[in-house]
């Protein structure tokens, strides 16, 4: 089988790796490398296929192209016309599958070809193809995940070390966890996608990335993680999805996760995915999320799927886009901090609006724990006091449940 992989990053170096060494069992050509700069790729493996020159490629009589450029374009446009040509294609894109994975997966279905897409959730962890084939039989009600590991790095720092936000930030920059603008990590993007990957194979309904409820990391303080151990949990950032009589309710945000919670063991720049299926029940995926290594053997796997004439795609792409809701709509536990509080005004509303309200610390600030019939119940509790200037800021961090 011929190949042309675009990109030669660090995933592209690891698949290229994996074919060399694999050599004696598969028989795949690599037959060109797109790259920016083939002299800054000279000295490397199969440096006589480099070219920075996409035409070159498409002149290759390829069987598969792999994309691992990143981004949104021109990945999109390279794609497409890969599968016009009736040419199968493999990517750990999932910027790209978020935003066009509807079209590339409909294109392909009309040009009898298929798109693969391991790589692009959880990075070696293999999850999207036990969804899709091992799972088939059961109904998937619910997904909580931690699907980024630089943000899971920089908790964990803030919770082992009592480092601030912007220490363990440095931190992962300076250990290359973390981009030089962190946005889409530490904002909740590249999570968000990743989640609306994995509701939409496990819900067999389309879910776009935008329409969850998006928050990240980049307000928790060292009182939160004071807290957070006060109350035995760690702080997370979690993606979860429920879909109930065909409604979903989906967020990524920093939750408390109780020490007893397999989440809450998921540390530094490891993922877990756990899924919740009707007879199965609740199963879990762990590993790294990111790597040479880890996420150029799923790449690797897609190819080998196509080697292997195993060529379906997936439908739940295709299906008509459905509504997610932003709030948590059941009872709910959630910690809120009020700073500059009128501490007697403000105890007395939260223990009239909730049955269960417990007050933590009431020094320089109010902090409360409470049970609420629903997320909205807190957040018409907040709007009122910060609306009658009880408070300088509130803010709030939900318990997983």
């Amino acid at each position: 089988m011929k190949i042309g992989i675009l990109g030669y990053g660090t995933v592209a170096s690891g698949l290229v790796d994996i074919i060399d060494n694999n050599k004696d069992k598969r028989d795949i050509s690599i037959e060109g490398i797109l790259v920016r700069d083939v002299k800054k790729h000279e000295h490397r493996k199969h440096a006589d296929v480099l070219t920075d020159n996409i035409e070159d490629i498409f002149k290759k009589d390829v069987d598969v192209i792999v994309e691992l450029l990143g981004g949104l374009h021109p990945s999109y446009e390279y794609l497409k016309r890969a599968i016009e040509n009736k040419i199968n294609v493999v990517t750990a894109n999932k910027d790209m599958l978020a935003e066009f994975g509807g079209e590339l997966v409909s294109l392909a279905k009309e040009n009898g070809v298929c798109i693969k897409f391991e790589a692009s959730v959880g990075g070696g962890i293999p999850v999207l193809k036990p969804l899709i084939e091992s799972l088939e039989g059961n109904e998937i009600d619910s997904i909580s995940a931690i699907l980024n590991g630089t943000t899971n790095f920089i908790l964990s720092k803030m919770y082992d070390e009592n480092l601030s936000y912007d220490e363990a930030l440095k931190q992962a920059q300076d250990l290359g966890f973390a981009e030089a603008n962190p946005e889409a990590d530490v904002m909740g993007y590249d999570a968000g996608r990743k989640l609306s990957i994995l509701s939409t194979l496990s819900f067999n309904k389309r879910i776009y990335w935008k329409d969850f409820y998006l928050e990240g990391i980049n307000k928790i303080e060292p009182k939160d993680i004071e807290y957070a151990k006060q109350l035995g949990c760690k702080i997370k950032l979690v993606g979860r999805s429920k879909i109930n009589n065909g409604k979903v309710n989906g967020y990524v945000r920093p939750v408390l996760v109780g020490n007893d919670d397999i989440i809450s063991k998921i540390d530094n720049e490891f993922n877990i995915i756990v899924v919740n299926g009707d007879f199965l029940g609740e199963v879990s995926f762990v590993g790294k999320g990111a790597g040479k290594d880890a996420t150029g053997s799923a790449v690797y796997a897609d190819v080998l799927d196509i080697y292997d004439n195993r060529l379906n795609n997936v439908d739940a792409f295709i299906k008509e886009k459905v509504s997610v809701d932003k709030v948590v709509s059941s009872e709910c536990k959630a910690l809120i901090r009020f700073k500059k509080p009128q501490k007697d005004k403000i105890i007395q509303i939260i223990k009239d609006k909730f049955k269960e309200a417990k007050v933590i610390a009431q020094d320089d600030e109010l902090a409360v724990v409470v049970d609420a019939p629903s997320e909205c119940a807190i957040n018409d509790s907040i709007k009122f006091i910060e609306d009658n200037n009880y408070c300088e800021d509130a803010s709030k961090i939900l318990k997983l449940s």
